[in-house]
């Protein structure tokens, strides 16, 4: 069977339709924040507020070796159509949550979005994984960097469009069509609907067909073993210090759950003819250590972004939309240098040392954040988010274009999938792991000022801001809640410091110039 190049039409097309998907799942990951108070409020909803965001983490996150895994299997183009179809599912049932009252089973509003979402999730995590490994099918390993950093900005406009047009979408979007009334939070989940619809289009009938050359069944055993290992992982970083301690017998359960499902996991993988994450690719340094930076980097990306809001609406007084109009300086940086950084990879052919500086620089910012007081100036505060995302942007995409470059394509889908799942898990960890430090120091912090004032206090304070009025809180309380805030951030430096190392302890592979090949088109 001959093959031949893709044309630049096909490449365009699948890179477009690609686009769209790939916008939508990241918008997704922050186009809610803004509607849940509204949403709490109309489903009654309160009590299970974290589950809708978790939900979502936790199926995204389970799904991403598999999905990575069925494309190498069964090729690119129809695991993409099944994961919109699972998008497109997700959203359409989150937006009608609550619709039809209590339903058998699934129960009320609030239950109902949340099964949604989880169906939602899975869908999420096969956009996320299919669309790095197209790059990977379409470019050769220069051009795939310079794909990347536009899929990196991307993500970057996502997080920063995401809490404004959810925040519009509440407060005007509400219609009344033939005596119904549709309220604008439900428009969160239905924007994702014709946009959806139309990459289903461009990928079903322009998208070429794309060889995937590994052979081999699904590892059933494998698949439900990462899922033990996983979903019990998640659910008692997210338990713990919350809704439980973290000596309780509960999450000291779920940990041992976890740990039991890893070992049966690793003594199955030992021998399973075709698994899900093959053990043998830990031996390849590349692959062992920029896996291991692009953990430590989310890790400590979240670690120091998940708390800012905090800083600013409670540490600064700060109203909740102004708090979000804030962190544009830090996605406008990560989009300018994930774009740059793509560019100078592809025309130099060398990705470690962008990557070294990328995390230099992504630490001086940590560090830079961690100096603020209660009177740091708009300006002083956009400056240090600037610099912040200016590092951040190279890890957008140059870890996983190193994995891919680094393995054969016949693992490419396992090379792109391993990168975000290892990245959405040091994601989750940051977030417990800092969490849990910074709620000890404000409720140490808090009791030792003002005697029965903790956390607690701070989320209802918290959930009041993200309404439109900045609490009143006294200026030495500020400082000490800020106090906490700046501490957790400088603990964030030692994550900075070990993901540097671990990224110069990556490998240089040159980078190949040859271009993939494609099958004929399909009759």
């Amino acid at each position: 069977m001959t093959t031949d190049h893709f044309t630049e039409t096909e490449r365009r097309v699948t890179i477009a339709g690609v686009l769209v998907v790939f916008l939508l799942s990241a918008l997704d990951q922050t186009i809610i924040a803004t509607a849940m108070p509204r949403i709490i409020s109309e489903l009654n909803g309160l009590a299970l507020y974290s589950w809708v965001t978790t939900a979502y983490l936790l199926t995204s996150t389970v799904m991403v070796p598999i999905w990575g895994k069925l494309g190498d299997l069964f090729g690119r183009k129809p695991i993409l159509l099944a994961s919109i179809g699972f998008f497109l599912a997700g959203s359409w049932l989150s937006g009608l949550s609550g619709e039809f009252g209590d339903l058998p089973v699934l129960g009320g509003g609030m239950t109902q979005l949340i099964v949604f979402r989880a169906l939602q999730g899975i869908g999420g995590g096969g956009l996320f994984t299919t669309a790095f490994a197209i790059i990977g099918d379409l470019f050769p390993p220069r051009e795939r960097a310079k794909m990347g950093g536009m899929f990196g900005a991307v993500f970057g406009l996502s997080s920063t469009i995401g809490p404004l047009v959810g925040g519009y979408f509440t407060d005007h979007g509400t219609v009344h069509l033939m005596g119904h009334t549709i309220a604008g939070w439900r428009w969160v989940f239905y924007v994702n609907l014709p946009l959806s619809l139309l990459s289903l289009f461009m990928i079903l009938f322009k998208m070429p067909r794309m060889s995937h050359q590994a052979k081999g069944k699904i590892d059933f055993v494998g698949a439900a073993l990462i899922v033990a290992t996983v979903v019990p992982l998640l659910l008692a970083l997210t338990f713990g210090g919350h809704f439980a301690p973290w000596n309780s017998p509960l999450v000291l359960g779920l940990f041992a759950g976890s740990a039991l499902g890893l070992v049966l996991y690793i003594a199955a993988e030992r021998f399973a003819p075709d698994p899900i994450l093959p053990l043998r690719l830990f031996g390849n340094r590349v692959f062992t250590t920029a896996n291991l930076a692009s953990f430590l980097v989310s890790m400590s990306f979240m670690s120091t972004v998940s708390f800012l809001p905090l800083f600013l609406q409670l540490g600064q007084g700060v109203k909740a939309t102004a708090s979000g109009l804030s962190t544009l300086p830090l996605m406008g940086g990560l989009m300018v240098s994930s774009i740059l950084c793509g560019r100078l990879v592809a025309r130099f052919g060398r990705y470690r040392p962008f990557m070294a500086g990328g995390v230099a620089v992504t630490g001086l910012g940590v560090f830079l954040l961690s100096r603020m007081t209660v009177e740091t100036s708009t300006l002083d505060f956009c400056l240090r988010m600037a610099v912040l995302g200016i590092g951040l942007g190279p890890g957008q995409s140059l870890f996983s274009m190193a994995i891919q470059n680094a393995l054969p394509p016949t693992q490419m889908g396992v090379a792109t999938s391993s990168s975000q799942f290892f990245r959405q898990i040091g994601s989750t960890i940051g977030v417990a792991l800092f969490g849990t430090l910074l709620t000890a120091r404000l409720n140490a912090g808090l009791g030792a000022i003002m005697p029965g004032v903790d956390v607690g206090t701070l989320q209802g304070l918290g959930v009041q801001a993200q309404t439109g009025a900045a609490p009143q809180i006294p200026h030495f309380v500020r400082e000490t809640i800020a106090g906490a805030i700046t501490h957790t951030f400088s603990l964030g430096l030692i994550v900075v410091a070990a993901a540097l190392v671990a990224v110069l302890f990556i490998p240089h592979v040159p980078m190949r110039d040859a271009a993939p090949k494609a099958l004929p088109a399909e009759a």
